[in-house]
Order: structure tokens, then C-alpha cells, then sequence
């Protein structure tokens, strides 16, 4: 019974992640961004197995979503997008589930994804300035002053790296990981059943639900 109840919750991180791909390659721009900036709800999936089984779940979702996206499409950024993606998404999966196993209430879960959004969007700030976008700029050959014009062309404020992050790269991540968390929530309770469903019975009794 224990190898099938591992069999079946490998199963459901492998499904998880499969959405989670396709959900990151539903992927558009955002009209207070820059272009390269993308929004997607790829992290969704891996919210579910983080809440549902713990935050090891959560992050194996966010490996497979990466290693399927390289597996069907490549990388163009030489893996700096990928890892930049990993990096993200758990910054924001990790502590969310770890609140939510701690606080296992709907409070829980409301201060669990609020606390994530906003740790993640603030450690973009400093990941993005001067990790991200340095490697981009190298990797481009694009100095900082075009991608610095590429946020000013969508927002006048945006002048240098420090408008960028701040009135570009912070409010496009809070937005992002906001919405994820809001679907998440209005979404994950009603899920609780299927999920359960997927996996054996002691596992859904041991499992975490809203």
C-alpha cells in the first residue's frame, strides 16, 4: 500500500508540473511592464502540492515545470531564465507552505500567500538588479541603460535600475504571485476532493486542505 500510495503522489507531482509547463507557456505581457517581463500562473499547480502534501511537493512540481519546458522548447537564455524561474518559484512556493503546515487554517493560508508575494516581490528587487539582469546584459550584449529605456517607454518614472525595480519589476511580481495567491485560495478548497481522489486514501487523509 505504501508504494502505491509513493507511486501515486510521484503521479500527481508529474501531472502538477505537466499543467504548470503548459500554464508558463500561456505566458503575455502586462501593460505597466516591459516587454520581457511575462505573466503567467505557472506557480498555481505547485501552490497545490505544496498546501496538499508539503513543501518537497511544491518544489518537485517547479522542477518538473522547468525540465519540461527545456524538454519541449530549449532555453534562449542560455538557462539564466530557467534558473532565474526556479529561483522565483520557489521564493515564493517554499514559504508558503511552510506557514500553511504550520497554521493549517484559512488564516493560515491568507497569511501564508500574502507573506510569500510580498518576500518573493521584494527579493526580486535585489535577485533581478544584480544577478538577473546583469547576466542578461552580458549574455545580450545589452547594456543597462536599453533595458533601463525599455521599462522608461512604458513608465516615464522609470529613469534608472532602481526606478526599474521599483516601480517596474516590484509591482509586476506583487501583481503575479497577488493573482496566483487569489486563484489559489478561491480555487485549492474546491480541488480538495479531486485531489484526494488522485491519491490513496491515507494519503488524502493525511493531506492538507483549506
Amino acid at each position: 500500500m505504501k508504494k502505491i500510495t509513493n507511486v501515486r503522489t510521484l503521479t500527481f507531482i508529474a501531472m502538477m508540473g505537466a499543467v504548470s509547463t503548459v500554464l508558463m507557456m500561456l505566458n503575455f505581457s502586462i501593460p505597466f511592464a516591459p516587454g520581457f517581463l511575462k505573466f503567467d500562473i505557472s506557480e498555481l499547480p505547485a501552490l497545490f502540492a505544496g498546501f496538499f502534501l508539503g513543501p518537497v511537493s511544491g518544489c518537485l512540481v517547479i522542477l518538473v515545470k522547468v525540465a519540461l519546458k527545456l524538454l519541449f522548447q530549449g532555453t534562449e537564455t542560455a538557462f539564466v531564465g530557467e534558473f532565474m524561474n526556479i529561483l522565483g518559484s520557489v521564493c515564493f512556493i517554499l514559504p508558503a507552505s511552510l506557514i500553511y503546515r504550520w497554521n493549517h487554517t484559512k488564516k493560515g493560508a491568507v497569511i501564508s500567500l500574502v507573506v510569500s508575494s510580498l518576500l518573493v516581490s521584494a527579493a526580486f528587487i535585489f535577485i533581478n538588479a544584480y544577478i538577473a539582469f546583469p547576466l542578461y546584459s552580458n549574455l545580450y550584449g545589452m547594456p543597462m541603460e536599453t533595458i533601463v529605456a525599455m521599462g522608461t517607454a512604458v513608465n516615464p518614472y522609470i529613469t534608472d535600475v532602481t526606478t526599474l525595480m521599483l516601480f517596474s519589476v516590484f509591482p509586476f511580481n506583487l501583481f503575479k504571485h497577488g493573482v496566483t495567491s487569489i486563484v489559489t485560495y478561491l480555487v485549492y478548497k474546491r480541488m480538495g476532493n479531486v485531489l484526494r481522489s488522485i491519491l490513496t486514501p491515507q494519503a488524502g487523509a493525511q493531506a492538507q486542505s483549506i
